[in-house]
């Protein structure tokens, strides 16, 4: 029998924004670990999120990078899942991809069937932002970049984070604070507004 990890919920069709008024889009959100994936998932999702967090361990000290995480007693290890209504035609599926190198080799299976994705990135290791990033553009996975805000993290301007993360001027690029509800759901409503935009330029082009 095929386990959640490996067969993960059936993604919708990747339909055109404009195509249907009841459009059901699955987004995925990235990033390193400890930037804030559970806790965005959590803060903007409508129903009761599912999650497969499991008790950090000494063993996984040996592996896991702590250093600007010291507070997290607990990971996720397959993903995360939650949904939210952006309007009246639009729902989002979000889910939230585990963080940690050891687990990498599930975010494939994760980005079958995505329309678009969310980069969740600290200021404080940008580098940890390069995998995603990555891995999105080898799939040609469209995707916004979100600074979760930590307060105590170093201020970067916009252009030195682009910079940094060598980010296409096309990229949106917010700021958030991922236990915030508003601030959560501004970062998916940019990410739709992002997919409408190429959407529409992709017809454009098309018709021409």
């Amino acid at each position: 029998m095929a386990s959640a990890i490996s067969d993960p919920a059936p993604a919708p069709a990747r339909p055109h924004l404009s195509r249907t008024a009841d459009n059901g889009l699955k987004i995925v959100v990235v990033g390193g670990f400890g930037v804030g994936k559970t806790t965005l998932v959590r803060s903007v999702s409508e129903i009761r999120p599912l999650n497969t967090e499991e008790t950090m361990t000494r063993a996984g000290e040996a592996v896991d990078d702590l250093d600007q995480a010291s507070t997290k007693t607990s990971t996720t290890v397959a993903f995360d899942f939650g949904r939210i209504s952006i309007d009246a035609r639009t729902v989002l599926y979000l889910f939230g991809a585990p963080g940690q190198e050891r687990f990498w080799f599930l975010w494939d299976r994760l980005f079958a069937g995505t329309l678009g994705a969310v980069v969740l990135v600290d200021t404080r290791r940008l580098a940890d932002s390069w995998y995603a990033i990555d891995r999105l553009e080898h799939h040609g996975t469209p995707f916004v970049v979100a600074r979760n805000d930590f307060g105590d993290a170093a201020r970067h301007s916009d252009a030195q984070v682009r910079e940094a993360l060598d980010l296409a001027e096309h990229i949106p690029m917010v700021t958030c604070d991922a236990r915030d509800r508003a601030s959560s759901k501004n970062v998916l409503i940019t990410l739709v507004q992002h997919l409408h935009t190429l959407s529409t330029a992709a017809r454009g082009s098309t018709v021409q």
